[in-house]
């Protein structure tokens, strides 16, 4: 996407309550139009059954996919799970197989290791996911631990009706080092809030992956001194851990760029588990999304821009920079805070952060870009940053 255990009910808390977050900030400078919530209900209704049984099924039990070796997860345990069946003899949960009793395992089946050596450092994607592949992923749905970096933002909220505390979810963010986080600064401004991160988080709905995700309290936050709430400029943020996450096959840290990096005729890509669309058709995602994008030049960008409701005369500040405009394919409310990744030159399935979400005009209308972060404008203030904090630097170095 991101230890503490949190149900999935307060992962799912996105959808019923939000900060103020990009739209609302957008809104209050460019008179934006307001948009509504809406999602699905999971469904939390156990299978029913005679002794573990299923109805028509034999003698079968329901197990995380990684616990039984009957042939549909073969036994290296990289299985191929179609995320569109759900109506199985285990209910909406495509993350377990029926398994017969004699197959089940207590101890999971972990994926053989690669014929050589995992590459280690910054901003390694896994395309084809970590110990299963998913297919059917027809909306743009990563592959479990494709972006390890991601995490969600959660702050402490609570809800109308419901008298106790939830982790509400507020942004995305990327992880530049075990220990701090990279994220927007509209996401965490304001006074008398309370954060956690969310790492190696992907299915929001289930916690059957093989590997867990890790929760953080975050200890400290530090807004760009030159943040400006109004028109988000400088929109940069870096959070403090109060403890390291673990290094896992699923959470690792992406790559910064230097000083002043341009990023020119790069194809990237942005993830989140924000909307879908805009407005209140638009529904917030339960499996971590990814839409690749192609970088658009600031000129070219602030030209697009013009033909919106900013008007001829708008400027684009020099903090920003550029993505998409192709149609329907773009970053939405929720997704704010969220990295924008490019590949490095010359390496396999290596990123660095060129941005952050900081805002847009609708979602995936044609021809308007979506607006970033500069992260390059920044890596000599995140240094800094990260040396008061007395965290090495070179866990981002490329």
């Amino acid at each position: 996407m991101r230890a503490w255990f949190v149900s999935l009910w307060t992962v799912l808390c996105c959808i019923l309550v939000q900060g103020q977050d990009l739209d609302t900030l957008i809104g209050e400078v460019f008179t934006k139009p307001s948009g509504g919530v809406t999602t699905a209900t999971p469904n939390l209704q156990p299978n029913s059954g005679d002794e573990g049984g299923l109805p028509g099924v034999g003698d079968c039990v329901c197990v995380p996919y990684y616990l039984c070796n009957n042939g549909t997860i073969n036994t290296s345990g990289e299985g191929i799970i179609d995320i569109r069946i759900n109506d199985g003899p285990c209910g909406s949960n495509y993350l377990e197989v029926c398994c017969n009793k004699e197959d089940t395992r207590s101890e999971p089946i972990t994926p053989t290791p690669p014929p050589l050596p995992s590459p280690t450092g910054c901003g390694y994607r896994h395309p084809d996911g970590i110990g299963f592949r998913i297919t059917g992923d027809k909306e743009n749905e990563s592959q479990f631990g494709e972006f390890p970096w991601m995490v969600a933002i959660l702050r402490e909220g609570s809800v109308e009706g419901n008298p106790n505390k939830l982790n509400v979810y507020q942004c995305g963010g990327a992880l530049i080092h075990p220990q701090a986080v990279l994220t927007a600064a509209h996401c965490v401004s304001g006074k008398n809030k309370s954060f956690k991160i969310r790492a190696g988080e992907w299915d929001t709905q289930h916690m059957e992956e093989l590997y867990p995700h890790q929760d953080r309290d975050v200890q400290s936050i530090t807004i760009h001194p030159q943040y400006y709430a109004g028109a988000l400029y400088n929109d940069v943020a870096i959070l403090i851990l109060n403890s390291p996450v673990d290094i896992a096959e699923n959470v690792d840290v992406i790559c910064l760029p230097k000083q002043n990096h341009a990023t020119i005729d790069s194809r990237c890509y942005a993830t989140g588990w924000g909307k879908d669309v805009f407005g209140k058709k638009g529904k917030y995602q339960v499996i971590l999304k990814k839409i690749d994008l192609p970088v658009v030049q600031n000129d070219k960008c602030q030209e697009k821009l013009r033909t919106t409701r900013l008007g001829k005369f708008f400027e684009l500040h020099r903090s920003f920079m550029c993505a998409g405009g192709e149609p329907e394919k773009d970053t939405c409310k929720g997704d704010g805070g969220s990295p924008l990744v490019c590949p490095i030159p010359g390496e396999k399935d290596r990123f660095y952060q060129a941005g952050i979400v900081a805002w847009g005009i609708g979602c995936g209308e044609n021809n308007i870009p979506g607006v970033y972060s500069n992260v390059a404008l920044f890596r000599d203030w995140i240094d800094e940053q990260m040396r008061l904090q007395n965290l090495d630097v070179s866990s981002y170095k490329y």
